[in-house]
């Protein structure tokens, strides 16, 4: 009697790995690709005003001056008819 043997075929380990990681490629791209797109991307903190930014030495609104002293800001007085916007650094010290 002859013995016949049924021939199972096996997948190629390698091609197998070669897709697998293939896949953990392009999932890690479209991960980082994601995140990079919905963070909110950092910022740097600014003062709300040049009066509290120590770099600042000289700052203005358009109606008044105020200068960076040792003892504390000093300030014009404004104008009558004046209207003051926002207030802008105009000389930065070191």
């Amino acid at each position: 009697m002859a013995q016949t043997t049924a021939q199972t075929t096996q997948p190629d380990s390698a091609q197998d790995r070669g897709t697998l990681a293939a896949w953990g490629i392009v999932t890690v791209t479209v991960a980082t690709v994601l995140l990079g797109a919905l963070l909110p991307a950092a910022r740097p903190e600014r003062p709300v005003s040049p009066a509290d930014d120590l770099a600042c030495q000289e700052w203005s609104d358009g109606c008044q001056v105020c200068q960076r002293r040792a003892e504390g800001p000093a300030c014009s007085l404004p104008g009558i008819a004046c209207t003051p916007g926002e207030p802008r650094c105009q000389r930065r010290g070191g």
